[in-house]
Order: structure tokens, then C-alpha cells, then sequence
């Protein structure tokens, strides 16, 4: 098993009366992607800067990598990109990543290649001399990975990687993190768009009002895979317990389709193939595996405390003079 680079349990952090992380607890392994999700205001960017030392927690407490939270000498160690950024608009990429390379201590004699590998990573080796006030919000986007990818950071947290990007964009930068993780880095992914975060993470916590309200493999979290047959022209039986479509597993019919749970995506030719074999007409296959986004809404919605019900308004009178 990797070993942790992340590790916080209980962790609480106070505003006055305001609790903005509300006794949190997870972990991440050596280069793995984990994906931090939540709506707005779920104490997502609070967490963030408490593994990064820039608040201190009100209780509670843990690790990164190996060290405990704020830990000066671990700071250069992690590469982060932050959602909102902004680079002086008459430095050059290459400049910026210079400023950024001795910020973080490489060494002198080992900057010039490292600036040239990250700047091809994120594909803008044709622009490294261009000012940054040129770039548009997408390459703006591109450096700030860059400069998150800096000397192969050990954990690299990443806050909304892909949202000015476009589909080809977003596909480059699954590539980087894919490639980060090979390299040994793990990498925290907070993202709102979750079918990013589904190709990528390997586990993931949601967050909601400043607690953990589901985590896990994301296997484990959308449940096991089925798929559903739209299918005429089988005959009476095929579809019935001890049918020959019930050797792949059970069936069920919801609303006119033909539902196997759970089944193996890789068999789902083989199902194809056997409604075709007994005469069927399949007109449209759908493999119904539950989406990150439908476990998302539901876990959030469920954890909402109830409403109370609304108390009569009571009428306002002008006061007298």
C-alpha cells in the first residue's frame, strides 16, 4: 500500500461563531488523484489553506507528507494552483516561472530545463517569451499549472484546473495529471465539473457545511454497473427468471426497458448479441451506472437539515408620530 501523503483527522477551523470546517477527516496515498468536492461556501477553499499552513486549524489536526500541518519545510514540496490568480501582465511565462522557480529554492543550475519542461507540459513552449497580459484566461490557466507543476511537487493541489478551458484544453490537462501521478506526485482535485473528476480521481470526499457527508472509491460511491436494453420481439420467457438473458444476471423492467444489475460493462456485447440470437429488435442500449453528479446532488441534498416551517408574517404598521 502507498504511503499517505495526506492525512487530517477531525480538523476544525472557527471564524468567531462561524465554523467553516466542521471536524473533517481523510486521507490521500502517494500518487493518487482525490478529489475534494462540494457547492460553494463548503468550506472546500478553508480546507485547502489549512493543509497548506495559510490559517491555523481551531482544533484537530494531521499531516502532509509526514510532516505536521503548516510545516514551513513541506510548503516546497507542494505545488498549487488557486482558483483565482493573476500574473503581472509585463512579465513573460518564462518570467513568471523564473520568479516562481526561485520562490520555491530549485536550484539555479536546474531551472532553465525545468522551466522549458513544464512550460511543454502545459503547451506553451511557443509562448514562453510572450507577455502574460496577452494570454488569454485559457493559457493564463495553462501557466498557472506550470508554475503548480515546479519542480515535481510531491502533492500538487489544484482548485478548478479546467474552468476556463475548452474540450481540448481540459483533455491536455487530464494528461498532465495523469502524468504527475506517474511520476510519484498525488494530486488534490477540486473541481465543480464532475465528469473531470470522474476520469480522473481515484477517491473522493464530499464536502458539505464544512463536514465530510460521503467519501470513498468512486466505485464503491456510483454502485455497481448495470445496463438497460431498449428491446422488442423476444419471445415470452427470455427475459423471466431462468431465461436465457437471466444467465447474465438479474432483470428487471423499468419503464420499458430491459435492466441487468449488476453486469459487467465488458459483457454487455454478449448481451446485445443474445437479444439479437432470440429474435429481438434492440433499439438502444444504455450502460446505467449511476453518475458522480446523481450521487453529488443526492449525498447534499440528504444531508440538508430540515426546513422549519415558515411562522405567519406579522403585518407591519407605520409607527405613530
Amino acid at each position: 500500500m502507498a504511503d499517505l501523503a495526506v492525512q487530517v483527522e477531525k480538523l476544525v477551523k472557527k471564524f468567531g461563531d462561524f465554523t467553516a470546517v466542521d471536524g473533517i477527516s481523510f486521507d490521500i496515498l502517494e500518487g493518487e488523484c482525490f478529489g475534494f468536492l462540494g457547492p460553494n461556501g463548503a468550506g472546500k477553499t478553508t480546507a485547502v489553506k489549512l493543509l497548506l499552513g495559510l490559517t491555523r486549524p481551531t482544533a484537530g489536526g494531521g499531516t502532509v507528507l509526514g510532516r505536521p500541518l503548516g510545516d514551513r519545510v513541506v510548503r516546497g514540496r507542494i505545488g498549487y494552483l488557486p482558483e483565482l490568480f493573476r500574473y503581472q501582465a509585463w512579465l513573460s511565462a518564462r518570467e513568471v516561472l523564473a520568479l516562481h522557480a526561485a520562490l520555491a529554492g530549485l536550484a539555479p543550475r536546474t531551472r532553465g530545463a525545468e522551466i522549458d519542461r513544464v512550460l511543454a507540459l502545459a503547451g506553451l513552449d511557443a509562448r514562453a517569451d510572450d507577455r502574460t497580459g496577452g494570454f488569454s484566461k485559457g493559457m493564463q490557466q495553462r501557466l498557472g499549472l506550470a508554475a503548480a507543476l515546479l519542480g515535481d511537487p510531491a502533492l500538487v493541489i489544484l482548485d478548478e484546473p479546467t474552468s476556463a478551458l475548452d474540450p481540448v484544453g481540459r483533455g491536455d490537462v487530464r494528461a498532465i495529471i495523469r502524468e504527475a501521478r506517474e511520476r510519484g506526485s498525488a494530486v488534490l482535485l477540486n473541481s465543480h465539473l464532475l465528469g473531470e473528476v470522474e476520469r480522473l480521481c481515484d477517491r473522493v470526499a464530499i464536502v458539505h457545511r464544512g463536514r465530510v457527508v460521503a467519501s470513498g472509491a468512486l466505485g464503491d460511491l456510483l454502485g455497481e454497473p448495470a445496463v438497460r436494453l431498449r428491446v422488442t420481439g423476444l419471445p415470452p420467457g427470455a427475459a423471466t427468471d431462468g431465461g436465457p438473458l437471466a444467465a447474465f444476471g438479474p432483470v428487471t423492467d423499468e419503464d420499458g426497458w430491459l435492466a441487468i444489475r449488476p453486469l459487467d460493462p465488458e459483457r454487455i456485447p454478449d448481451v446485445v448479441a443474445a437479444a439479437v440470437a432470440l429474435g429481438g429488435r434492440v433499439h438502444a442500449v444504455d450502460p446505467a451506472r449511476r453518475s458522480l453528479e446523481d450521487v453529488f446532488l443526492d449525498v447534499v441534498r440528504e444531508a440538508e437539515p430540515a426546513i422549519p416551517p415558515v411562522a405567519p408574517a406579522s403585518v407591519w404598521r407605520e409607527p405613530s408620530r
